[in-house]
């Protein structure tokens, strides 16, 4: 008898253990509905369990490869981030281990992370609005829309001259698109100037605050906001209408114009608060990032995007103790946490491996060789004819041919509305990667290493990373 019941527990422990190591095996699987009949789909704890080892291997991953890229590359952290969500998508990891890959990064997952990249890319980018110098944009306001305009105008006309045959090759764009659309298409992706990327540069390269830095953030701000508005333009024509188009110019200008005029009267007593408390309150941090919130859904809901909305915000927010509580309390949560998270999203999208062929290498090549030609040679011409030396014109050329996944983001657009194909959705972002990995080491060359030499510019930190 004894025998019995001892056997008995030996198969009611040995039954718990394999349901046990069942239930961990199967963690990343989808749990609900409950019933059996029905095919399971993500309940909400699957969606958690995911998000955070999602998050702890983005963090990890960014760190390593950011780091690894700095010391053997030159490669600021920002460039490392780019290239994780390269790594971590179905272009090396879905290629190796395609069944990780899927398990760790499912599709149903993705929205969760898009909202995750969204919160990190507009934070950062209010943060980094808080560090623009006015004085330095209206000393060089004239060479800001200078280079700006050359910025985009160039694109455009490179765009006019390569449409025509890229429209002769077969699956690049989308059978019936008219010539006009994919032109503009074309000009709003090579006038593109990577304006989080562009940001995350100029902090980390120590431009902060300078009159270049303060010149090439303004131009490239305005050539992203141009980028998204011929953007919004093209949608209108792809069964949107042209209310798109309309809200998005009107109402970003509209937005805009409303903050730059009256944004500092209004926002002037959180300033008072914190310099009259000493530091800054739950309930100021609280109104700030709720302020954040509001003016990030209204440039997203117009239709430009929500960083700009950020942005726009963090430029007429009180000086002084403000600014530096405001960057004590929130940056370090957004540079390390939720930024990676916008760099990794876009990356997980992202497929390399599209350009197979020779003459499709050719064509890639050579929208790489057009785009680099058109945004950095109309920039460094611009910034010369408006003064500034050959040294500084170079530096600006360099930083604005930055293109980074504001890219990725906008032909990924292009590709789910159908403008254009996998095969040029490929060749962009392989320009994108390349143009945003030269930017760095070109602006040290051309620039920033005889600054250095010469006390202009200060060492480059081993983790420079923070705002300002």
């Amino acid at each position: 008898m004894y025998a019995v019941h001892f056997q008995k527990d030996i198969c009611l422990v040995t039954e718990l253990f394999d349901s046990a190591v069942n239930a961990l095996t199967g963690v990343l699987n989808p749990h609900g509905p409950a019933m059996a009949a029905i095919t399971k789909s993500f309940a909400p704890g699957d969606f958690s369990v995911h998000f955070f080892l999602q998050l702890a291997i983005i963090i990890i991953t960014c760190r390593v490869v950011g780091k690894l890229g700095q010391k053997f590359l030159g490669q600021p952290q920002v460039v490392g981030e780019m290239i994780v969500g390269v790594i971590l998508g179905p272009s090396l990891l879905g290629l190796l281990l395609p069944a990780v890959q899927t398990a760790v990064f499912p599709d149903p997952t993705k929205s969760v992370l898009y909202a995750g990249a969204q919160l990190g890319v507009g934070l950062y980018m209010f943060l980094v609005g808080t560090t623009l110098q006015l004085d330095h944009f209206r000393s060089k306001a004239k060479s800001a829309m200078g280079v700006s305009f050359a910025g985009i105008l160039a694109p455009f006309l490179i765009a006019a001259a390569i449409t025509p045959f890229l429209l002769k090759v077969p699956g690049l764009f989308t059978a019936g698109i008219s010539r006009a659309n994919a032109t503009l298409f074309m000009g709003a992706c090579i006038a593109l100037t990577a304006f989080p990327m562009l940001a995350r540069i100029i902090n980390e390269r120590g431009l902060s605050g300078t009159s270049l830095g303060t010149l090439s953030l303004t131009a490239g701000a305005f050539d992203d906001a141009v980028s998204w508005c011929v953007l919004a333009v093209v949608l209108a024509t792809f069964g949107a209408g042209p209310g798109v188009a309309v809200l998005a110019i009107g109402g970003g200008i509209s937005y805009a114009a409303f903050v730059l005029i009256v944004g500092g009267r209004l926002l002037a007593p959180l300033g008072r608060m914190v310099e009259r408390e000493g530091e800054m309150s739950p309930t100021v941090l609280g109104i700030t990032l709720a302020l954040f919130c509001l003016s990030a859904f209204i440039m997203d809901a117009v239709g430009i995007h929500a960083i700009f909305g950020g942005f726009i915000l963090g430029v007429v927010m009180p000086r002084g103790l403000f600014v530096a509580e405001l960057k004590k309390k929130v940056e370090p949560l957004a540079v390390v946490l939720l930024l990676p998270i916008f760099f990794t999203y876009s990356g997980l999208n992202t497929r390399m491996d599209m350009v197979n062929t020779v003459p499709l290498l050719l064509i890639a090549l050579g929208i790489l060789a057009a785009s680099i030609i058109a945004k950095f040679g109309a920039c460094y011409l611009a910034a010369r004819v408006a003064g500034e030396d050959n040294r500084t014109a170079l530096g600006i050329g360099a930083l604005m041919n930055s293109r980074g996944l504001m890219e990725l983001i906008i032909i990924n657009i292009g590709l789910q509305k159908g403008i254009i194909g996998p095969t040029l959705f490929s060749m962009l972002v392989l320009m994108a990667i390349v143009t945003t990995m030269m930017a760095s080491p070109l602006f040290e060359l051309v620039y920033g290493r005889q600054a250095r030499e010469s006390g202009e510019l200060g060492a480059l930190g081993r983790d420079a990373t923070v705002i300002g």
